[in-house]
């Protein structure tokens, strides 16, 4: 299990001086991080995603409230592609000192039942694009000595069900890729690592899952997890399980016999909460 490392642990981060950039930054999760960082006195907030309308409307409500933001079409599953526009956010906007890997995608059906260009997709956003998006900006945050790199996951990267196998395996890599690049980091002063693993998050992405006792197990709201994510850069905290609770499954899932936790699945719901996805693809 990973340990949440954190630095500084007494002293909050400001950022008023920061440059954030959000990836997927126009709607759900992404857009409720652009206002609360904007909230939180962000200097300037910069979106990437691949649909026009949504950046530009989050845009332009961010501006409104008084906070410098830009906008740029970019699809972080193409390497080239991100690259070329970290360069142009260089030289039109500045330097970015918090990179915030929120961009995400899923199927939302069974390996069998999948397309093999869709099963590709889930894993070149969702994986390689923080690969990408690192290497652009991480090496001038280490210059620096001043920068956040943060990834919007998911607790589905340490707890897989039936029907997300696409998502699970690339939110599970990117895991290991966080948890790699946190323990890299260590050394490098001034250079931090959040990792946020949400619950279920009541997000027009997994639009119709259901699990059995959503009274007991109701989806995390988006602004929620905006507010806990911008948080965790303040107080440098590595890895932030949605809602604490979920801290109780990964015990779980370390000390219990498969077995068990197949019962479990079962008994929620989670075996089966796909059955009646709907959600954007």
């Amino acid at each position: 299990m990973a340990i949440a490392y954190r630095v500084e642990c007494c002293k909050r981060k400001d950022l008023s001086g920061e440059v954030v950039l959000i990836t997927g930054g126009g709607r759900g999760i992404g857009r409720h991080l652009a206002k609360e960082f904007a909230k939180q006195g962000a200097k300037k907030v910069i979106l990437w995603g691949r649909t026009e309308k949504c950046l530009k409307q989050t845009c332009e409500e961010i501006s409104l409230a008084g906070t410098e933001c830009h906008y740029f079409i970019c699809d972080v599953a193409n390497r080239e592609e991100v690259y070329q526009q970290a360069k142009v956010v260089r030289e039109k906007v500045g330097d970015v000192s918090v990179l915030v890997n929120n961009a995400a995608v899923v199927h939302g059906k069974s390996l069998l039942d999948s397309d093999d260009d869709a099963l590709l997709k889930s894993q070149h956003v969702n994986t390689l694009g923080q690969f990408w998006t690192t290497k652009a900006f991480l090496p001038r945050m280490l210059e620096l000595q001043s920068g956040h790199v943060v990834c919007i996951n998911s607790i589905l990267s340490l707890s897989s069900i039936p029907g997300a196998i696409d998502y699970c395996t690339s939110k599970a890599a990117s895991y290991a890729f966080m948890e790699s690049l946190t323990l890299g980091l260590l050394d490098c002063p001034g250079v931090g690592c959040t990792t946020v693993l949400p619950f279920h998050t009541n997000t027009e992405m997994f639009q119709g899952m259901q699990v059995r006792f959503p009274q007991l197990f109701p989806p995390l709201k988006p602004d929620i997890v905006a507010q806990k994510t911008v948080d965790a850069v303040r107080s440098n905290t590595a890895f932030v399980y949605l809602p604490w609770t979920m801290h109780a499954l990964v015990i779980l899932k370390r000390s219990l016999p498969q077995f068990a936790l197949e019962e479990i699945h079962k008994f929620t719901g989670s075996y089966t909460c796909m059955n009646t996805f709907k959600g954007r693809t």
